[in-house]
């Protein structure tokens, strides 16, 4: 199973038709995405800005903005299925199809870990493939990625979030960073694991 984080940054991009057409065509039974939050997160990040309310409000409306995010996808390719768990998730691959995560099951009451802003969707992603148990992490980014840089060093750049390295550090899968651009170098991965 692979889990693919596409960034809220691609959900204006007319690239993000492809990467969910090619991921739902060619990631079949394998792949769950990952939504970002992007403008919808932002507009948490503001209100919080103005009305100073407290970090565990803040990340519910960013997990919310997520499933938002999630909902336009799998408008976008009915062939995606919406999965909030971890049993809908596998039911939806064991059918067959690629499922979108969305993760409702992190709306919390009290702080903890993942209740920070040094906890964005890229860290949820993490946390969800060593939850599953993944093969691999392919985080798609709408910036410039260089693949001889260290998970610590995207972080110190600002172009992955300070916990990310953390949930990583012992993970027992490969986490590829990807630009946007890179769809058809990720599609043929995903075939050449297949025929593996």
């Amino acid at each position: 199973m692979w889990v693919v984080k596409i960034g809220g940054s691609l959900s204006r991009d007319p690239l993000l038709e492809e990467w969910l057409a090619d991921l739902s065509d060619f990631g079949r039974g394998r792949v769950v995405i990952v939504p970002g939050g992007g403008r919808f997160a932002e507009q948490a990040r503001e209100h919080q800005d103005i009305w100073r309310f407290d970090d565990v409000a803040a990340h519910n409306m960013t997990v919310l903005a997520m499933a938002q995010y999630a909902l336009m996808m799998q408008g976008m390719c009915r062939q995606l299925v919406i999965a909030g768990t971890d049993a809908q998730i596998r039911a939806a691959l064991h059918a067959g199809r690629v499922a979108v995560w969305v993760p409702l099951d992190l709306l919390f009451q009290e702080a903890n870990r993942l209740t920070r802003w040094d906890v964005t969707s890229d860290s949820l992603a993490a946390w969800l493939a060593n939850r599953l148990n993944a093969e691999r992490l392919v985080v798609v980014k709408s910036c410039e990625v260089e693949p001889a840089r260290s998970i610590e060093e995207y972080a110190a750049l600002g172009i992955v979030d300070g916990s990310f390295a953390g949930f990583t550090c012992d993970a027992s899968y490969p986490v590829d960073l990807v630009n946007r651009s890179d769809g058809s170098r990720v599609r043929d991965r995903l075939l050449h694991a297949t025929a593996d």
